[in-house]
């Protein structure tokens, strides 16, 4: 014999679901929850009305909007099926990096970084996320990038002072938000808008955008590596021929004076040599266009003195 199927006053539901009373009637209101059943003067409901609230709990973890909710849910009770927008869901919000978190030790943190407790660098390591308290112990963090704590230790081991160091991954961080953003433009226009026409998408649609997330989630980085590599070359070379420059022996007239050159100018060397060759070539121009008037220059004497000598 089965069991009589459970019945809930509305309290009795929000005990169970973890709901408020009032997010329960708030759902009603929407279209999210179904109606209860009308017995006299109560409202009664049952197993069904506690599983949509632990869905749309799911959902909310999970980042969707109550709107998005709502039309997914539509989409499931029409039949349609949320396994391929759940298994979206989920390869977006895996790992986008093979590095492993780690956990390290309050004792080992304060001996990587001048050996004596900093609560303020801890604080501020903590706000960005570098570091993650663990519940129960203060004596230990989590680490979600080992490599990003290795990097700000090397940092601070070559004499850059913390501050300097969170200063910089706030600003560099905001930059390659910026990257991400983009990416994701670029990508949903050219790739995933197919697969994202229908709201919310089919399985089979949102089957093969995961496929797609998975190609596609190296790209970012490795675009990203690339683009670093090219642009660190480039700008460690100017700085260094700058650096070099400006520490080198004086000019003859003890002091020299940079000339900023029409970025016209500049353009037309670059389409002529290339950029490697810019500072090259314009080196050699002056030094020859500096001979050429030098021996007009002599040559002018000559012909005055010349001259001079045939008056006599």
């Amino acid at each position: 014999m089965s069991e009589p199927a459970a019945e809930y006053r509305i309290e009795d539901l929000a005990h169970h679901s973890g709901a408020t009373v009032r997010t329960i009637r708030a759902y009603q209101d929407r279209g999210l929850l179904p109606r209860p059943e009308r017995r006299g003067r109560s409202n009664v409901y049952g197993d069904t009305h506690l599983a949509r609230l632990r869905q749309i709990a799911g959902l909310l973890d999970r980042g969707y909007t109550l709107a998005s909710i709502k039309e997914l849910l539509e989409a499931w009770d029409a039949g349609r099926g949320l396994g391929g927008v759940l298994g979206l869901v989920a390869e977006v919000q895996g790992p986008w990096t093979d590095e492993v978190a780690d956990r390290i030790s309050r004792a080992e943190l304060d001996a990587t970084f001048g050996g004596k407790p900093d609560e303020e660098a801890i604080a501020e390591a903590v706000e960005l996320g570098v570091l993650e308290r663990i519940p129960g112990r203060d004596d230990e963090f989590l680490v979600p990038s080992p490599q990003e704590l290795a990097v700000a230790a090397e940092l601070y081991a070559a004499g850059v002072p913390l501050l300097a160091i969170s200063d910089h991954l706030r600003e560099l961080r905001g930059q390659v938000e910026h990257i991400a953003s983009r990416f994701l433009e670029f990508t949903t226009e050219h790739v995933f808008a197919r697969y994202l026409g229908h709201r919310p998408p089919t399985d089979a649609n949102a089957a093969e955008a995961a496929t797609m997330v998975r190609r596609l989630r190296p790209l970012a980085q490795q675009t990203v590596d690339a683009e670093l590599a090219r642009a660190m070359r480039t700008f460690a070379t100017r700085h260094l021929q700058h650096h070099l420059g400006a520490e080198g022996p004086p000019a003859p007239s003890d002091q020299r004076r940079r000339v900023a050159l029409p970025v016209t100018t500049i353009d037309a060397v670059q389409r002529l040599v290339g950029p490697e060759h810019v500072a090259t070539f314009i080196a050699a121009a002056t030094e020859r266009e500096v001979y050429a008037r030098t021996l007009d220059t002599l040559t002018a004497i000559h012909q005055e003195s010349g001259e001079v000598d045939q008056i006599r």
